[in-house]
């Protein structure tokens, strides 16, 4: 094994193309948003980016939290790279910024005379859908998002220079709140970026699904990521074939609660029959929309399903990694069928919305390729490591 086989050494290999290609991307996009005089466009295509690109970190922070809580063993395989994930929220925030720059030209509710006709029927939804509040909750979701991420990533680095096994007792103590924190800023982000394109309709579901479409997403990231690193020490002691099959388990379980919510969010809609509800899932599942919704149930669900029931193919890492690769390309399709209907009637992708995704994508994975870099592969000192080693075969 030579040198540039080393995780760092990948990694730091990786950050020059990354931020190349996210550079490079962003200067095209923006080119054309300007050259091309189609700002409304780049503005879409940026949400659309924008949106795919943040279910890597809080999905990282998600599943993060969610291992102090458990303790389960799958977590040290992929522990070191959540909390990598979870330190780029800084440069999400920064991310952010063109959106709150584009705000009018994406959103209806901005348009003059759309508060004095909406407070006419639904007075909160007049209230809630303010320029000035709708900043200060994005104000609100970054702290708490860059503030989580902080805390468990310094207290994890504090355990493994000292050993102090009160790191672990504060990480633990913070991610319950922090996992209850996570839902309710995530869910409402999700409300305010994405459904609030849509102003006049409503879901209930709509926020959960996204939650879970983070966690999906950043699993099958992490899956790939972990199946680069697992032949390497330390993490080659803990990323053992049953290791890989628990993560393989989780991802399985992620896919059949998408199908969950997604179906009962469909059947309750529909089963309600309202104008105002009914005709988002008419122009997506009936419309020219159909057949991508189509893709979306196949892939989405249906091949996952009984890919991921197979034990074998969840216990070879390599073969995991070519299908969490492929359920990241699914997912980025699922995000696409939600934001892109609000905008056109027909199925229409636009060179902007590939240098969007490839803009955003190219600076999150140069960001988070440099906070992986210099970090043991697995915690040091955690007191539940060794059992997670003789338990791990």
């Amino acid at each position: 094994m030579s040198l540039s086989d080393l995780p760092d050494v990948q990694l730091e290999q990786a950050q020059k193309p990354a931020l190349i290609v996210g550079v490079g991307a962003a200067v095209l996009l923006v080119a054309m948003a300007f050259v091309g005089a189609d700002r409304d466009q780049f503005f879409r295509s940026y949400l659309y980016g924008y949106v795919f690109w943040l279910a890597f970190p809080l999905g990282s922070l998600a599943l993060l939290m969610l291992h102090h809580l458990t303790g389960g063993g799958w977590g040290f395989v992929i522990r070191r790279l959540c909390e990598a994930g979870a330190r780029t929220f800084a440069l999400m925030a920064v991310l952010f910024l063109p959106l709150a720059v584009g705000i009018s030209r994406l959103y209806p509710w901005t348009r003059a005379g759309w508060a004095e006709e909406a407070a006419k029927h639904a007075p909160f939804k007049a209230t809630y859908l303010s320029q000035p509040f709708f900043f200060t909750r994005a104000v609100i979701y970054f702290v708490v998002w860059i503030g989580l991420g902080y805390l468990l990533s310094k207290w994890s680095m504090e355990e493994d220079q000292t050993g102090d096994p009160g790191m672990h007792n504060r990480m633990e103590a913070l991610s319950a709140p922090g996992l209850i924190l996570y839902g309710l800023t995530a869910t409402f982000a999700v409300i305010d970026w994405v459904m609030s394109v849509d102003p006049d309709w409503m879901s209930t579901m709509y926020g959960l699904i996204f939650v879970v479409v983070h966690v999906f997403t950043a699993m099958a990231f992490l899956i790939f990521m972990a199946s680069r690193f697992a032949d390497h020490e330390p993490l080659a002691k803990v990323a053992t074939p049953s290791r890989f099959h628990d993560l393989g388990t989780l991802l399985f379980a992620f896919t059949m609660l998408w199908a969950y919510l997604a179906f009962s969010q469909f059947l309750i809609i529909w089963a309600g029959n309202l104008k105002a509800e009914i005709t988002w899932y008419v122009h997506r599942g009936l419309g020219e929309w159909s057949w991508v919704a189509g893709l979306l149930l196949l892939f989405h669900f249906f091949v996952p399903f009984f890919i991921l029931l197979n034990r074998p193919i969840k216990r070879r890492k390599q073969l995991m990694a070519k299908v969490a690769l492929v359920l990241i390309v699914v997912s980025a399709l699922d995000v696409f069928w939600i934001i892109t209907p609000s905008f056109f009637p027909a199925p229409t992708i636009h060179l902007s919305d590939v240098l969007a995704v490839a803009a955003i994508g190219g600076l999150w994975l140069w960001a988070f390729a440099k906070q992986a870099q210099g970090r043991p592969l697995v915690p040091l000192h955690d007191p539940r490591m060794e059992e997670a080693v003789e338990h791990g075969a």
